[in-house]
C-alpha cells in the first residue's frame, strides 16, 4: 500500500469514528408536557430556572439569555462560579433576564433563542405552551424542581448536540465528588438531617429534596428521623421547636444566609439542648452564595463549593462520634 493510500484510509477511519461519536439532528427529548424536537444544532439558546445555564457554559457554548439570580447572586443577578467560566471561554457574558418567579416569556422571545431549556425549573404547562410558540422548550423529566444534576447536564447536553461531552462531564465530575468525599472516611454511611428555618419553625428538608439526594448519592444516609417526621411530606415540612429534638442525625446541617442569623436560631433555648447541637456536630452553612452552590450543585458551582462542604459536614460528624 502506498504512503497516499495509506493516508486516505486513515483519514476516512478517522473520519468515520467521528461521525460515529458525533451527535446528528434532529433530536428528541422527553419530558414532563411531552416531547420536543429539536430540529438543527442550536445557536441561540435561552435557559430558565436553574443549573442549565452552568451546564451550556460548561460544555462550551455561552447562552444568549439565562435566568437573574438574586439569591446567591452579584448587583446583577449574575453567579460567581458562571462569570468565571464565561471570562474563561473569552465570551460576552450573556442576557440576564427580568429577576421574576414566572417566566419572563416576552424577554425571551426578543433574544429570538433557537431553543430553551428549563430541564430543572418550576415551569408551568401554561408558560411551556406560551414559549413553545418562540422555540423548542426542553422541560423537566417529570416533577419541577427535582431533576438530578447529572440529568441535568445529560439532557441539556443532549438538546445541544454534545450528549457524549455531557455524560463525559459528569462521570468527571462523579470522580471529583469520589475523590473530595474519600479526604473524610467518617462521613460515608453517616446519617444527617438538613435544616433551615421558615415561619417560625424548624424548616426540614425530606429525602426528595435535591440536596438530600445530593448527600445520598455522596454515600451519607438519610437520616430515619427525617421520613418518620415528614408525615408524607416528600420534599420539605415544617417542624416545632418543641418537637425538634426528636430530629436525630449523626449530624445536623444547617442553611443560613448569615451569620447572625445562624446565631440566632442556635442560640434559642430549645434549639441549643438538642443532643446534637450540644455536641457541635451541626455543619453551619452560612450565605446565600454557598448554599446555592450545593443545594443543589450545578456543572459549574459543584467545584467551587464542594470541597468546603463535605469538609464542613465531616467536621460535625467527628464532633458527634468524640463525645
Amino acid at each position: 500500500m502506498s504512503f497516499r493510500s495509506l493516508f486516505l484510509s486513515l483519514a476516512i477511519g478517522l473520519g468515520l469514528a467521528g461521525a460515529a461519536y458525533a451527535q446528528s439532528f434532529p433530536v428528541t427529548i422527553a419530558h414532563a408536557y411531552g416531547e420536543t424536537i429539536i430540529p438543527a444544532k442550536p445557536q441561540r439558546i435561552v435557559t430558565w430556572g436553574w443549573a442549565a445555564q452552568d451546564a451550556v457554559i460548561a460544555l462550551g457554548e455561552v447562552p444568549v439569555g439565562i435566568p437573574h439570580f438574586s439569591y446567591g447572586g452579584d448587583e446583577n443577578g449574575a453567579l460567581t462560579w458562571t462569570k468565571q467560566a464565561v471570562s474563561e471561554l473569552g465570551a460576552d457574558f450573556p442576557t440576564i433576564l427580568p429577576d421574576g418567579f414566572d417566566a419572563p416569556v416576552e424577554a425571551i422571545a426578543a433574544l429570538q433563542p433557537d431553543l430553551i431549556i428549563a430541564v430543572y425549573s418550576g415551569l408551568t404547562a401554561e408558560e411551556y405552551g406560551l414559549l413553545s410558540g418562540i422555540a423548542p422548550v426542553v422541560a423537566f423529566p417529570e416533577t419541577a424542581w427535582s431533576t438530578p444534576w447529572q440529568q441535568t447536564i445529560t439532557i441539556t447536553g443532549e438538546a445541544m448536540g454534545k450528549k457524549t461531552e455531557a455524560e463525559a462531564l459528569v462521570a468527571e465530575l462523579e470522580q471529583f465528588i469520589v475523590d473530595e468525599t474519600a479526604k473524610y472516611p467518617e462521613v460515608a454511611g453517616a446519617s444527617f438531617a438538613t435544616i433551615a428555618q421558615y415561619n417560625g419553625e424548624v424548616a426540614v428538608y425530606a429525602d426528595l429534596d435535591s440536596r438530600v439526594k445530593f448527600l445520598v448519592d455522596a454515600g451519607m444516609v438519610s437520616a430515619p428521623s427525617v421520613a418518620k417526621l415528614s408525615q408524607g411530606e416528600s420534599f420539605f415540612y415544617s417542624l416545632s421547636f418543641e418537637s425538634f429534638e426528636e430530629l436525630t442525625a449523626d449530624a445536623l446541617i444547617s442553611y443560613f444566609e448569615s451569620p447572625e442569623a445562624d446565631a440566632e436560631f442556635f442560640s434559642n433555648p430549645v434549639i441549643a439542648l438538642h443532643p446534637q447541637v450540644q455536641e457541635g456536630a451541626v455543619a453551619h452553612i452560612i450565605g446565600a452564595e454557598f448554599i446555592n452552590a450545593i443545594s443543589p450543585p450545578s456543572a459549574l458551582s459543584l467545584k467551587w463549593g464542594y470541597p468546603q462542604y463535605i469538609k464542613l459536614i465531616a467536621e460535625a460528624v467527628r464532633a458527634g462520634q468524640t463525645e
